[in-house]
């Protein structure tokens, strides 16, 4: 079961990369056993901080969203996960080549699909929306996913850790530029009326 690498991977990576590599599941099994589950982490604690727990910007008036507003925000939030990790899986596969990937079984949204996994579960801190603990928290998962990223490429495409490394670089500057794609479509999307609506 796909959730039963999620511990490995945060205990003793090298080896659950290894195990990942032989398990050969496909992008469905993985979807349904894996990311659809964990995606759903940050999501669901966003939408209970936004709506329950409320911020505050210095000395001033806890701020909530309505419910149907942050559950539209919630659900753009979780789509864009998942076809986010299945976007940069299809790059990595896209690269391999050029690495001297052999491999006949793509693996890139495997790949990607678990470098994101410290990143779902520290998404859990959303349920208490305090910039300066979420910056912290999602800093060292952001760390750890590279981490991950870095020391599990090789393993899983099976070539030297030098091509490993340029490769890992090339998928993070993909990473890098669909964030900020991202952030530009968030503008798009809330110039044409679907942003957040707060309580008043």
């Amino acid at each position: 079961m796909s959730l039963g690498h999620t511990m490995g991977l945060l205990t003793d990576p090298d080896q659950e990369w290894e195990s990942i590599r032989k398990d050969s599941e496909s992008v469905t099994h993985l979807y349904f056993g894996h990311i659809l589950f964990l995606a759903l982490v940050p999501a669901l604690a966003g939408l209970y901080g936004t709506t329950q727990v409320g911020w505050q910007i210095g000395d001033g008036q806890v701020i909530r969203l309505t419910f149907s507003s942050a559950l539209q925000l919630c659900a753009l939030f979780y789509a864009a996960m998942l076809a986010g990790i299945y976007i940069i899986g299809r790059f990595i596969d896209f690269f391999a080549a050029t690495y001297g990937v052999r491999e006949d079984n793509p693996k890139g949204v495997i790949l990607a699909a678990y470098t994101a996994t410290p990143v779902f579960l520290m998404g859990v801190i959303a349920a208490y929306p305090n910039i300066w603990v979420n910056m912290l928290v999602g800093l060292i998962a952001v760390g750890y996913s590279v981490y991950l990223l870095y020391e599990g490429l090789p393993i899983l495409m099976k070539i030297p850790a030098d091509r490993g490394f340029m490769f890992a670089s090339s998928v993070l500057t993909v990473g890098l530029v669909m964030l900020v794609a991202l952030l530009a479509i968030s503008v798009v999307i809330w110039s044409v009326g679907i942003g957040p609506v707060y309580v008043s």
